[in-house]
């Protein structure tokens, strides 16, 4: 075998490998999606995609939140707790009206990754061991401020989490909304160059100049309020209050769509139509895994299966 064989071979893998990258999530949603309409019993319908988008939205916000922690070359693991404690501080402020119980409930998702982010760039913390403390104290301050599941019989979030314009759901909307915001701020701002300035090299960031502790304290408290708004259209859409359940796995499911949105774990760059590809995906995997009778835990399996192929592609790059 030649050399010039030998380098054509490596040129042909490096070239699948980025096209893994930059286009394997969306390939991953078109083949699912013409498995399910081929195979999948009453899945082409307006009612199904309603349900899949209202469904995603969610996860689609928390991994907003987690692409820019990602993109520091850190991560959020207390999202899922953030989303319980917000369904616990939004229940017991909803006597006094909607608006101040989000607002309470935001707040305190603000205040997680406050804490979150204080830890990481002023202690010096790693944001695995920083986000997975608070996981644990949140998740248990939620269940302190709402012990059992209740009910939530308020007009406003009933409104909020089926109501619709023009046919669209207001929580597609607001996921929309946010995606497109975070976007603009990670391409078009100041803020947005410093954060992946940061995550592309943090010791060359401050030689820089740059105001490396306040953007990462900025990002989690960012982080964190993505995950409380999160928490509150869940809260919605299932007109209850469930810490004990609410957002279990959702680190999990953020990640995921990260990660094989093509966003790095080692920082410096961020995908933002990726993370929602990969939401997407996420979602189109479980829909499919359940209508055909396959047990919730294959869905966490092949999560896992799609994160090593996301994280071996982009190793597989770094190398080169």
């Amino acid at each position: 075998m030649t050399s010039l064989t030998l380098t054509r071979g490596q040129v042909d893998r490096e070239r699948l490998l980025r096209l893994l990258q930059e286009y394997g999530v969306y390939a991953g949603v078109v083949v699912l999606l013409l498995f399910n309409f081929a195979f999948t019993d009453h899945f082409v319908s307006a009612e199904n995609f309603r349900t899949q988008a209202v469904q995603v939205a969610p996860v689609l916000i928390v991994a907003l939140g987690m692409a820019l922690a990602i993109g520091t070359e850190g991560v959020d693991l207390a999202v899922g707790s953030v989303m319980a404690l917000s369904t616990s501080l939004l229940s017991l402020y909803l006597g006094y009206g909607i608006w101040p119980a989000i607002l309470m409930a935001v707040a305190g998702g603000i205040a997680v990754g406050l804490a979150n982010g204080s830890l990481i760039a002023f202690l010096g913390v790693q944001p695995i061991v920083a986000t997975l403390a608070l996981m644990v104290a949140a998740r248990g301050l939620a269940l302190v401020l709402l012990p059992q599941l209740e009910d939530v019989r308020d007009p406003g979030m009933a409104s909020l989490g089926s109501g619709d314009v023009l046919g669209v759901p207001y929580l597609v909307l607001i996921a929309a909304g946010l995606a497109l915001l975070v976007a603009f701020v990670v391409r078009r701002t100041t803020f947005g160059r410093q954060l992946l300035a940061i995550g592309d090299s943090r010791p060359a960031a401050r030689l820089a100049g740059l105001p490396v502790r306040r953007v990462l304290v900025i990002v989690y408290a960012a982080s964190g309020a993505l995950a409380a708004i999160a928490g509150v259209l869940a809260t919605a859409r299932l007109t209850a209050s469930d810490p004990t359940s609410l957002g279990t796995l959702m680190e999990l499911s953020a990640i995921t769509a990260v990660v094989v949105g093509g966003t790095p774990l080692s920082g410096g760059r961020i995908r933002i139509g990726g993370t929602v590809a990969g939401a997407v995906l996420i979602q189109l995997l479980t829909t499919t895994l359940i209508k055909h009778d396959l047990q919730p835990s294959w869905t966490q399996m092949a999560q896992a299966v799609v994160i090593i192929a996301a994280v071996y592609a982009a190793r597989e790059r770094g190398k080169r």
